[in-house]
């Protein structure tokens, strides 16, 4: 089934309208709603919704002077949940994704009924002596840099695909949505300041406070084997801290979810339809 384009005010998305189970996709940084693409098919009997982040994809970006803060996204759901006219409702999270589900689980434990988490089971942490330094980084390297231009989408796929797990196949399907034509050729469109470091961290206590007030089944979803984003023993610490876990460990890389959806796209329907909320209660 193809996905209607849809508009949320400076949010932009696909929907894939193939059940009542309201469903919200989260993706990764500098990725965007097509990271769901070959998912949506397993998830058939879901009214899937897939949003690119602000400066992400073709959502609009932040205002001129405001940075992109990780808690910001929480809010950013909420309000596109408001906007869908859903009251309590499932997200699936890739990654940066998976972290903001979990927090907005957290923050706002009535509107979320389940969290299917791939790769992003809470935010990044930082020691509380790490404070001073990731200030410093984040001064030092928060400036605007000319921006790269590819010959064409082929080869803004190869350059996204350079140094990561993605492979030139999904990079690729990323670029269809992820590019803009520039004079000489082609730019992603994410915008820039996305890559300025971040000059706050949670502590590793406060994530595992999070994850623990998270109220709602989840179902966390890992590569094997470990060691992509989360050390292992850090990412054992976050499950265990969860009150209703289930967890699934299968061999790929940290885009799981674009290589082998055939694999988990089964266990996060069947998770959803035994602990999402009824039509009833997501409207």
């Amino acid at each position: 089934m193809k996905p209607e384009t849809i508009s949320l005010g400076p949010i932009a998305g696909l929907r894939w309208r193939q059940g009542e189970l309201p469903v919200l996709t989260l993706h990764g940084w500098l990725d965007n709603a097509h990271s769901f693409l070959a998912l949506a098919p397993e998830l058939n009997g879901l009214d899937l919704v897939a949003i690119d982040f602000p400066g992400h994809g073709r959502s609009a970006a932040r205002p001129a002077g405001v940075r992109y803060h990780f808690d910001d996204y929480v809010f950013d759901v909420l309000e596109t949940l408001d906007t869908l006219g859903w009251e309590r409702s499932c997200l699936i999270g890739h990654s940066l994704g998976g972290a903001v589900a979990s927090v907005t689980a957290a923050a706002a434990p009535e509107r979320i009924g389940a969290l299917a988490l791939i790769e992003g089971l809470g935010p990044l942490s930082a020691p509380v002596s790490a404070t001073a330094a990731n200030w410093r980084q984040a001064v030092a390297r928060s400036r605007k840099r000319k921006r790269r231009v590819h010959a064409d989408h082929e080869a803004a796929a190869a350059a996204r695909a350079d140094n990561s797990d993605l492979g030139l196949g999904a990079a690729r399907v990323l670029a269809e949505r992820g590019v803009n034509e520039v004079d000489g050729g082609v730019r992603w469109r994410h915008d820039e300041r996305l890559s300025w470091p971040s000059a706050h961290r949670y502590t590793e206590p406060q994530v595992l406070e999070l994850l623990g007030a998270v109220q709602c089944p989840v179902l966390s979803i890992h590569a094997e084997p470990r060691g992509g984003v989360l050390p292992e023993s850090i990412a054992r610490r976050r499950f265990a801290a969860l009150q209703r876990r289930q967890g699934l460990g299968l061999p790929g890389g940290h885009h799981l979810h674009m290589h082998h959806p055939d694999r988990i796209g089964p266990a996060i329907k069947e998770h959803f339809q035994r602990h999402g909320p009824s039509p009833t209660d997501s409207r």
